[in-house]
């Protein structure tokens, strides 16, 4: 009778094991870049709504020195198409907290590491979270520091960043006209490359929410790429060059589960 319980403990635990992490993917071959998706790197806040986008910065200094020592490649997102041979990593950083560049980039240089800033240009004191869910009105993420344009200039001075476009205002596409979607996905590309004097070649969708015309837009726009929060690993660029998948790094990730997410492009069944 004991064994038998014994047993059915750990044949629960298994099966809660293997719904929680998925760890029986199969690895997805390293030939395939992996565009891993930020949001902040900062202590996760009581009760806050969104400490799923705040990854600690101990956790996030563990990751990098994590690639750092398993041979993983650091690669903007300009470079996507002309990367080759086997572990290529792209960092990707959606938003433009003020963290990136206070707790994230010593720690980037410390590792050798570089990283692709999807930068909101009209961000400071924006709700764009209600955008998506009326609901979600508490202005959590409108009080979260953003990054100075001055802040932003010494980013890309270091040569450990660049800039892709994340529209205007951060909006809800799908609830935009045809008109006001042109505007949010070009003058983002246009406004970045005149206050910043660079070049903005990567596109991501906010909320990772598009149409077709957003597709046809973004490309029309100028942009080589573009990236969505899908959730997996690209293995057509040719295919998939303005609806990337990316690695969600979650702030509730231990190594176990980064080191699934990189292998396989997905670790938990729901995040």
């Amino acid at each position: 009778m004991t064994w038998d319980i014994v047993l059915v403990a750990f044949a629960l635990i298994g099966g809660w094991f293997s719904i929680q992490f998925g760890w029986w993917r199969p690895t997805v071959a390293y030939r395939f870049p992996r565009i891993l998706m930020y949001h902040m790197v900062t202590n996760h806040k009581p009760r806050a709504r969104f400490n799923k986008l705040r990854v600690a910065p101990e956790e996030f200094s563990r990751q990098m020195h994590w690639l750092a020592t398993n041979g993983w490649q650091f690669r903007f997102m300009s470079e996507l198409e002309s990367a080759s041979g086997e572990k290529n990593v792209f960092l990707t950083f959606d938003d433009g907290y003020r963290d990136n560049l206070l707790v994230a980039d010593p720690i980037l240089r410390e590792c050798g590491a570089k990283a692709t800033l999807f930068l909101v240009a009209d961000r400071h004191d924006r709700d764009w979270s209600s955008a998506k869910k009326s609901h979600h009105d508490d202005g959590e993420l409108m009080h979260e520091p953003k990054l100075l344009d001055e802040d932003v200039k010494h980013m890309l001075e270091s040569g450990r960043w660049e800039i892709g476009g994340h529209t205007l205002t951060h909006g809800n596409l799908a609830n935009a006209n045809e008109r006001t979607r042109r505007i949010e996905i070009g003058e983002s590309k246009s406004q970045l490359e005149d206050a910043f004097s660079t070049s903005v070649d990567s596109f991501a969708y906010p909320f990772g929410i598009f149409s077709g015309e957003d597709l046809h837009t973004v490309r029309s726009s100028g942009y080589a790429c573009a990236v969505t929060t899908e959730q997996g690993i690209p293995k057509d660029f040719s295919a998939q060059r303005f609806s990337l998948p990316r690695v969600k790094i979650s702030g509730n990730d231990g190594m176990f589960a980064f080191r699934l997410r990189m292998r396989t492009g997905k670790c938990r069944l729901r995040s």
